[in-house]
């Protein structure tokens, strides 16, 4: 935290944004896991149970470890949360042969999801179909839904990907939950003139469901609207959170003195001018108690 010296405090006004924090399945997944090392330990998550560095500190000190996907067997009888970006059906397996107790905590909407891919999938693959995904490449939640289909799934990271699928077989089109919401039918509509570049029907061949979840996309306008009533923004984050970069960009749309940060020490005083309104905000997986904690940083400005 860069701090320089002035005769007399900036007289900051300083907001938390009431609509941050959590979402449901990461509620969900913390409590449980507070709830069994608050009787028991250690507790094993496959990966960060949340993308908050903070966060992550705060639940290791209780007993809760992080391991890789390969580990498992080194955690033979122990017991494995499962977080809310889900897991794909060999993690089950593996767990299952080694005794593994699981405490599932997969979000409902991405078991939703994968339930959709796997029916779609045998609905299509008689017809030489193809799944798409559009999504980030080695994200968790992105592994557990092509692992529903051992693999054979193309994921599409950007628009301009579109072209590598084959448009002489039909196409069946998903997308991570937490993906920025216009990208979605930004892409349909490309696939859409591709096919019909071809002299093709999109109807015939085309199918798109749109599975962004709707309390990612449902923040956009309220972020919006809390970027435009603050004078400098402060959005707090993890680096790995996909969609605190989809919510961090609203914010920037909205107020161009947008600065995001992981914790207290990354706050600059430089950003703020003397009675500046700030606004505190967050992604999904920032706890509320890390932007209290920032808020009571920036006031002492």
């Amino acid at each position: 935290m860069v701090r320089e010296s002035f005769d007399e405090p900036l007289g900051l006004k300083v907001d938390v944004d009431a609509h941050s924090g959590f979402c449901n399945g990461v509620i969900r997944a913390i409590n449980e896991a507070e709830c069994y090392l608050a009787q028991s330990a250690p507790l094993y998550s496959i990966g960060a149970l949340v993308h908050n560095n903070k966060e992550l500190e705060r639940l290791h000190q209780i007993g809760l470890c992080v391991i890789q996907p390969d580990q498992l067997a080194e955690i033979a009888g122990q017991t494995l949360i499962i977080r809310a970006h889900g897991e794909p059906p060999s993690t089950y397996v593996e767990a299952k042969k080694y005794k593994i107790r699981i405490i599932d905590c997969s979000c409902p909407v991405v078991l939703k999801l994968q339930q959709k891919i796997k029916e779609e999938y045998r609905r299509i693959k008689p017809m030489k179909g193809q799944i798409a995904i559009l999504g980030k490449k080695g994200h968790a939640e992105v592994n557990g839904l092509i692992g529903q289909v051992d693999g054979d799934a193309l994921i599409l990271e950007e628009r301009s990907q579109a072209r590598l699928l084959d448009f002489n077989r039909p196409i069946s089109l998903f997308a991570q939950t937490t993906q920025d919401p216009p990208a979605f039918p930004l892409l349909c509509r490309l696939i859409e003139a591709l096919y019909r570049s071809r002299g093709l029907n999109p109807e015939d061949y085309f199918c798109a469901f749109n599975t962004i979840c709707q309390q990612v996309s449902g923040r956009l306008p309220l972020l919006r609207t809390f970027a435009k009533e603050h004078r400098v923004i402060v959005f707090v984050c993890g680096k790995e959170s996909s969609n605190g970069k989809v919510l961090f960009r609203a914010c920037q749309s909205a107020n161009y003195r947008s600065h995001m940060v992981e914790n207290a020490a990354s706050v600059s005083v430089n950003w703020f001018n003397r009675g500046d309104s700030v606004g505190i905000c967050g992604a999904t997986s920032t706890p509320k108690w890390l932007m209290e904690e920032i808020a009571e940083v920036i006031r002492t400005f």
